[in-house]
């Protein structure tokens, strides 16, 4: 990863699942942001700056919250990663991807920095860790879905 989750950042979280589908179809699902709106039930829109790879911008909305991100990390079917700043906090996101049999294992971690995290650790890292949750079911059932 070029950029670590911050493990003393005051809110970090970190969870896996196991995926029934090829780690090619989880790595494209993932990393096509352009659809996230499709099968992340938090995310309504997606700005990309130019093709997807490292460096690239994009500005995404969830949960009525607006981010600026960045790509960090793509590394073709193992590793992907974007930082990201909204209001009052700043985030590291990585996923890891390894290929177990017929199976993708998903690795997540993520962690918050700022005013806001510092401030309101409790509720962050309750919103993180359900998120995060969240976000690796959606993963799971788009991937499961189309293979």
């Amino acid at each position: 990863m070029n950029t670590s989750a911050d493990r003393s950042a005051p809110v970090f979280a970190s969870s896996e699942t196991v995926i029934d589908a090829p780690l090619s179809k989880v790595w494209d699902t993932l990393t096509d942001i352009h659809h996230w709106p499709q099968w992340q039930s938090s995310v309504t829109q997606t700005v990309l700056g130019g093709p997807i790879h490292e460096g690239t911008a994009f500005d995404w909305k969830a949960d009525g919250i607006s981010f600026r991100s960045q790509i960090h990390t793509m590394k073709l079917n193992e590793e992907f990663g974007w930082t990201g700043r909204a209001i009052g906090a700043s985030a590291v996101h990585n996923w890891r991807f390894t290929q177990q049999d017929s199976a993708t294992v998903v690795k997540v971690e993520e962690s918050l920095r700022g005013l806001l995290p510092a401030l309101f650790k409790k509720y962050f890292q309750k919103n993180l860790d359900k998120g995060i949750l969240k976000n690796l079911r959606e993963l799971k059932t788009a991937s499961e879905k189309t293979s």
